[in-house]
C-alpha cells in the first residue's frame, strides 16, 4: 500500500483540532489501497497515493467538481457517488486541506445525523 504519508499526518493534526465529540471517533483503516479517516466507521476523507479522497454530499459535488484540481474518484474506472480525488495543487496551505475535511466530516455527520 502507497499513500503519502505526509499528508495522512497533515489530516492526523488537522482532526485534532476538531471537538472531543468528532475527534474522538475518528478511526483510520486501510481501504482502497490507501488509508481512510472514518468518523463512527463512516469514511469521510482518506490518502490514495497522492491524492485525497473526499466524500462529498451529494448537493455540494457540482461545485466540488469545479475546481481545477478535484476530479471524480474513478477508483474503479466509474466515478463513484459522492467521491472525489483533490490533486496535491489542492492541498497545498493548511486552509485548502482544512476545507477537504470539513466536506468529508459533513458528508458522515449527515450519514450518521449527529
Amino acid at each position: 500500500m502507497a499513500f503519502d504519508e505526509l499528508l495522512a499526518q497533515r489530516i492526523r493534526i488537522s482532526l485534532k483540532l476538531y471537538p472531543t465529540s468528532i475527534h474522538s471517533y475518528i478511526t483510520e483503516k486501510k481501504m482502497f489501497g490507501g488509508l481512510a479517516f472514518l468518523l463512527k466507521g463512516k469514511m469521510t476523507i482518506g490518502v490514495m497515493k497522492e491524492k485525497l479522497m473526499v466524500r462529498v454530499v451529494s448537493e455540494k459535488m457540482e461545485q466540488a467538481l469545479e475546481n481545477q484540481h478535484v476530479q471524480p474518484m474513478d477508483f474503479t474506472n466509474k466515478p463513484m457517488k459522492e467521491f472525489i480525488y483533490v490533486t496535491p495543487e489542492g492541498l497545498e496551505t493548511e486552509e485548502m486541506l482544512q476545507h477537504w475535511i470539513e466536506l468529508g466530516i459533513e458528508h458522515a455527520r449527515r450519514k450518521l445525523t449527529l
